[in-house]
């Protein structure tokens, strides 16, 4: 089993890796070919609100009530039962989801009002991104289907297929962005329409893993399933308990739609940067100990349901905690290596850096949740993570009202950036009480290894930070070089910190063994 972790979270990891370098390159189309206009603007907000229901629904709440209860079918009982199982979910599910997109593409403009009001009166963007979303919407009903398979397929202990699922995505977005989006007449419809050819491709390919696990039979609605109705009671109180970072964000995007244009799209750069790191390791863990853990309940087996955590909590501390500092320190230098180009002036650099350095402050707490999160859904708790996200949101909107909505009515030269504070505020709340409620029941107990990794982190990640902050000198020059000057120094000062990292921790007696599952 504990190699099995291993291999998993390192496929996923790299089929994640793959994505997100595949996304990168998306973005970069973006940012050359659209800049950080009203074009732009309109696009992230129509496809904001299908991707918020995506990770609620297909990432969120439906995956963590899923899951535990296929890998129970799974373990106990027949393949016949999965089977009715699966496709009594995925006909309900599809159904309800076929309803919730009808609507959204019939009340389209609605929703843009709702979730980006300033976007009113401003420019024609209001119209812009109501043509979009009727087309972006329906790409919940794929990409969630999509998810279901995805669950399926991750118990059985097949994760490459799920991961590569993005980069399906990524491909066909490049391609509508770079060659078809800039010869038509509208481009903005034209990329929208690229999302939803992507959520078509992106179910399509989970067909065949499904089929070899005899698990491909026609969807069926059957709530009165007692499997069906146990994951629609875990999931409802879960849409919220897992989603707290994604109902952040779309306050963030309530808020940012009244700055000047362009602060969007600035934001949406900075966070696509943060979210690599963790899509790339604490997704990719969290997804890989999930079934696990629900394997581990299942088989009443407490001791190794506390050592699968423990040892994920290391490692996302070992791996995340640097990721964090270094997008901190190299904001700048990433903004201008990565979207610096075309349409994207030094201004939009700048302003997006100052974004990202706010994101990076709190992509520890938000991968520390990912991970902590399992712990309970795994013992299908999902009323316990609702309670506690309800405080962590509760204190993010607190920080809106408190400090960003008078910073912005004063004139504060970057808004936006205060504002991007706010989702990590809410993740360490968030990331705290779901650690001391798992402290308190017992059910999680740290390792002694705790007592010296803390220092080892500390003076590590100072080192490297400091050599970071010199390597990468004053931001405004790296705008003014070439490309292929600007990635050969990123890739100097990625090398150099993690070579420093990597030799402090060493030095400071951290060994491969201690990475590995107790």
């Amino acid at each position: 089993m504990k190699g099995n972790f291993l291999r998993n979270t390192s496929i996923v990891g790299a089929m994640t890796l793959l994505s997100r370098v595949t996304g990168m390159a998306r973005d970069m189309v973006y940012s050359r070919m659209f800049g950080a206009g009203p074009l732009m603007d309109a696009f992230i907000v129509a496809f904001k609100i299908p991707n918020f229901l995506r990770r609620i629904t297909g990432e969120g709440a439906f995956s963590q009530a899923f899951v535990p209860v296929v890998n129970e079918y799974r373990v106990k009982r027949s393949h016949d039962e999965v089977d009715a199982l699966v496709a009594g979910v995925m006909g309900t599910l599809g159904w309800v989801l076929f309803l919730i997109t009808a609507i959204g593409v019939v009340a389209a403009p609605v929703l843009i009002v709702f979730f980006a009001p300033g976007f009113e009166g401003a420019g024609g963007r209001l119209d812009l991104a109501a043509q979009m979303l009727r087309w972006t919407f329906p790409y919940i009903f794929f990409i969630s289907l999509t998810a279901l398979g995805s669950g399926v397929l991750n118990s059985y202990g097949k994760f490459g297929t799920a991961a590569f699922n993005p980069v399906i995505l990524n491909i066909v977005m490049i391609v509508f962005a770079a060659w078809l989006a800039p010869h038509s007449s509208n481009p903005g419809v034209t990329l929208s329409i690229g999302v939803f050819v992507a959520g078509v491709l992106q179910l399509v390919a989970q067909f065949r893993g499904l089929s070899r696990l005899g698990l491909l039979s026609w969807p069926r609605w059957r709530y009165a399933h007692e499997g069906v109705r146990r994951i629609a009671t875990l999931m409802l109180p879960g849409i919220f308990g897992s989603s707290v970072a994604q109902i952040a964000q779309l306050l963030d995007t309530w808020i940012a739609s009244f700055f000047v244009t362009g602060s969007l799209t600035w934001m949406y750069y900075a966070v696509r940067l943060a979210e690599f790191p963790m899509g790339v390791f604490s997704i990719a863990l969290a997804t890989v100990i999930l079934p696990g853990l629900s394997v581990h309940h299942s088989e009443e087996s407490p001791e190794r349901f506390n050592g699968t955590l423990d040892w994920a909590l290391r490692l996302t501390s070992v791996i995340s905690l640097p990721a964090s500092v270094a997008l901190f320190v190299l904001a700048g230098p990433l903004i201008a290596t990565i979207n610096g180009y075309g349409r994207f002036g030094s201004h939009d650099v700048l302003m997006s850096a100052y974004a990202l350095m706010s994101n990076a402050a709190g992509l520890m707490g938000l991968s520390l949740v990912k991970v902590l999160l399992p712990g309970y859904t795994a013992r299908q708790d999902t009323r316990t993570p609702v309670r506690i996200g309800i405080t962590a949101l509760s204190v993010a909107i607190l920080f809106d009202l408190v400090v960003v909505v008078p910073a912005a009515y004063f004139g504060a030269p970057i808004p936006h950036a205060i504002l991007a504070l706010s989702s990590g505020i809410g993740a360490y709340v968030n990331c705290w009480l779901l650690y001391r409620g798992l402290r308190a029941s017992g059910i999680y107990r740290p390792s002694p290894l705790w007592k010296r990794l803390g220092l080892q982190l500390l003076l590590a990640n100072v080192a490297m930070a400091l050599f970071l902050w010199w390597a990468a000198g004053a931001w405004d020059t790296w705008t003014q070089w070439s490309a292929l000057i600007r990635v050969g120094r990123l890739t100097a000062c990625v090398l150099g910190g993690a070579f420093i990292y990597g030799a402090v921790l060493w030095l400071m007696g951290l060994r491969p063994r201690d990475l590995r599952p107790v």
